[in-house]
């Protein structure tokens, strides 16, 4: 991260906390030093507007839009705001459940032989993709809903669903999966997310008053 301009590092529920004290990062201790831990991948994304997950593809079917790094990162620098990009662990890679909170999903061209990455290489890869292609110049897109009201219409849209009895105790977690994927691929403006909160606080409002 370091080499590349980054220092934003925010790490969800990690093994171990004595990476702060890592010795052998030369020149990028401070980004150790000063990264922030959240025990979940909500709270790790709640500000942020674009969020891109890595995947090798090989072991699970993805539900979102797999896209080649080189094409993928274009998202990034078209976005104006809050960008995070999300690494799973070497050994499991990101769970359905993480992915949920992407906008998409993208995929270094690895060899099929051998699709994984060593985790600090797909880092170093993805932003070095990231930087080489800051130069060109590119139009910004409109600001998009963060992370925390993508979750609260995430939560109201469930929750008005539930009540209409949509969904049940069986499909309950495959069903905010969808969902949740689903609002971040409507890629919902800032300047849009107060009309729809309010559309569906109206709709709750009319089913607790029929109860």
């Amino acid at each position: 991260m370091a080499n590349f301009g980054c220092s934003d590092l925010r790490l969800v529920d990690p093994y171990d906390v004595a990476f702060r004290e890592a010795v052998s990062a030369v020149g990028g201790s401070h980004v150790l030093q000063s990264a922030r831990v959240y025990a979940t991948v909500a709270e790790a994304v709640s500000d942020c507007s674009l969020v891109l997950g890595t995947t090798a593809g090989q072991h699970r079917v993805p539900q979102q839009t797999v896209e080649r790094l080189e094409s993928g990162i274009t998202a990034v620098r078209t976005h104006a705001g809050r960008v995070a990009l999300l690494f799973g662990s070497e050994k499991f890679g990101l769970s359905n459940d993480d992915m949920s909170f992407c906008h998409g999903l993208l995929r270094i061209p690895t060899s099929p032989e051998t699709p994984s990455m060593n985790l600090g290489q797909a880092v170093a890869v993805c932003l070095y993709e990231l930087v080489r292609t800051e130069s060109v110049p590119v139009a910004r897109a409109a600001p998009a809903v963060p992370g925390t009201d993508a979750e609260q219409l995430t939560r109201m849209l469930l929750e008005v669903l539930d009540k209409s009895g949509y969904t049940n105790r069986i499909t309950a977690v495959s069903t905010e999966q969808k969902i949740r994927r689903w609002i971040r691929r409507l890629r919902i403006g800032s300047q849009d997310a107060p009309l729809l909160l309010g559309i569906l606080r109206q709709i709750l409002w009319k089913f607790d008053k029929q109860g």
